[in-house]
Order: structure tokens, then sequence, then C-alpha cells
């Protein structure tokens, strides 16, 4: 049973996923066949206090002056009412040119004609609201599309799967979150590895993913660091709040990628129970 340190509404069902133009898809749910439709949804930001005002029930105080503190007696002026200071602009991060893109719904192998030892799968993106805090999870998958077990997914909680085939760090030089991938440590019962991305606590602070932008995943070679394949996604839902932006599968003893580009109104903890993880909130 894995634990998760977040907030979360109870697992969501079949019945409460949406799909595209309002079509609903039936049977088992899965990376393929989960999509959404767009809502509309509208945030407000709170206002910060400078760290460095005297604050009171909320109301900057002034700072005693030396007249006052002699004992002279001071007029006493109303304070100047508060306006609501500037919230920062989200950091943004510029997406690195991606030199063998591939469309949402394509599917393309690695590597052809020559073994494949280990990859970096990148990532990135961008946000207009800067309470979007985005993380990367990454599933691993028997043939039945489950977790062979419980500690089968790595995300910035659990940041390495049982066989060390599969390790999370943050962002370098150009993205933000990476998952390394050694495909000889991989255990022979994973057939595939699915990506999403995630915000943080998005029910509770009404986030959704059309406040995000330049999502993509780019796979590299880890020898020599050359691009194997990437995919930008195109669609930004308002009423998702993970996408799975893409995975990499076995097929006839091949390591293929899969641009997915599609999500649904799960949290982490959703995702979890999805992909058949047992998760104690």
């Amino acid at each position: 049973m894995i634990q998760i340190a977040m907030n979360t509404r109870g697992s969501v069902d079949q019945n409460t996923l949406l799909s595209i133009n309002h079509s609903r898809t039936q049977g088992i749910k899965n990376a393929q066949n989960i999509e959404s439709v767009n809502t509309a949804c509208r945030e407000t930001m709170p206002r910060p206090v400078r760290a460095d005002t005297p604050v009171s029930a909320g109301i900057p105080v002034a700072a005693p002056s030396a007249a006052s503190s002699a004992g002279i007696p001071m007029a006493v002026t109303a304070a100047p009412p508060m306006q609501a200071a500037a919230v920062a602009a989200p950091v943004q991060k510029a997406v690195p040119t991606l030199h063998k893109p591939v469309q949402k719904g394509q599917k393309t192998a690695l590597a052809s004609g020559r073994a494949l030892n280990a990859v970096h799968v990148c990532f990135g993106w961008n946000t207009s609201n800067p309470q979007c805090d985005v993380d990367v999870s990454a599933f691993l998958l028997d043939g039945e599309g489950k977790v062979p077990g419980d500690s089968w997914f790595v995300f910035y909680g659990q940041t390495s799967s049982p066989d060390q085939s599969v390790t999370f760090r943050t962002d370098d030089a150009e993205d933000r979150e990476i998952m390394d991938i050694r495909f000889q440590k991989l255990n022979p019962a994973v057939k595939k590895i699915v990506f999403v991305l995630t915000i943080n606590d998005a029910f509770e602070k009404n986030l959704n993913f059309g406040m995000m932008k330049d999502a993509y995943i780019r796979i590299l070679d880890d020898g020599d660091r050359t691009e194997l394949v990437s995919f930008r996604m195109t669609d930004y839902y308002t009423n998702v709040i993970s996408m799975m932006i893409g995975e990499i599968y076995l097929h006839n003893n091949t390591w293929k990628f899969n641009a997915i580009g599609n999500g649904v109104a799960r949290d982490l903890a959703g995702l979890c129970t999805l992909y058949g993880v047992e998760v104690s909130n």
C-alpha cells in the first residue's frame, strides 16, 4: 500500500470521466481510451503579504518613531487602505528544439537495428497560473495494464522503481523533470511505462490543464544524448488535471513510443487506483 501526501476527493470511477465531444469510453479504462472534454474554469489568487511589512490582524502597522518612544504625544492617523499586491508571474522556460517530433496518436520505434541500453525521458511545460505545480509520474505496467505491485510507479515521493530501472530527477539546464530508464535492469514483467503530468492540489485550488502550455516529452539516447523521438502537446482541456503525455511499450521485442496527449479528471491518487496501486490517504 502506498501513502501519498496529498488532498483528494476520493476515487473517481468511469462514470465521472468525461470524453472529447461528449462521447463516453466503454470498457476498461487505459491510456489509449481515456479522453476528456473542455469545460470552463476560473481561478482567483490569494493576496500575499510582504514578509518585511509589520502586520497586525492583516493590517500593516507603522514602526514606532523616536518621538513616540520618548513619550511625546503623537497624532494618530488612519492606516492607508491596503492595495492588492501583484502576483508574480509564473517562471517560463524555453522549449528546447525538438528534432524528431511526432503527432498525437503516432507510434514509432525508439531505435531500429541496434540495442537500446538506456534513455533519458525529459519533460517540460509552462503555465499561465503560478499556482499550477506540475509533476511527472511513471507507471510501470505489465501485459494487463496494471502495476506488478504497489511500489511500481515512480514520482517525486518515490524516486526509483524496485528494480532500479527507472529513476526520477528534477530539472536540468533545459528540462523541468527527467525519468532515466535502464532497460537492462527492467523487470521482465514490465511491458509498458506510462508517463503522466499531474497538477498538484488541482481540485482544491480549481486548477486545470487549460492553464498549461508548451508541454512536451523528448527521449534522448543515454550514449550520445541524441533525440530518439519527441512530442509536444496540442490539446489542453479545462476539465482535466492529469495528462497521459506518452508511453513506451514493448512490441515484438522492440521498444516503441506512443504519443498519447489525453487526460483524466483524476489526481495522483486516482491515477494509482486506475493502474492498480492501492493507496492510503
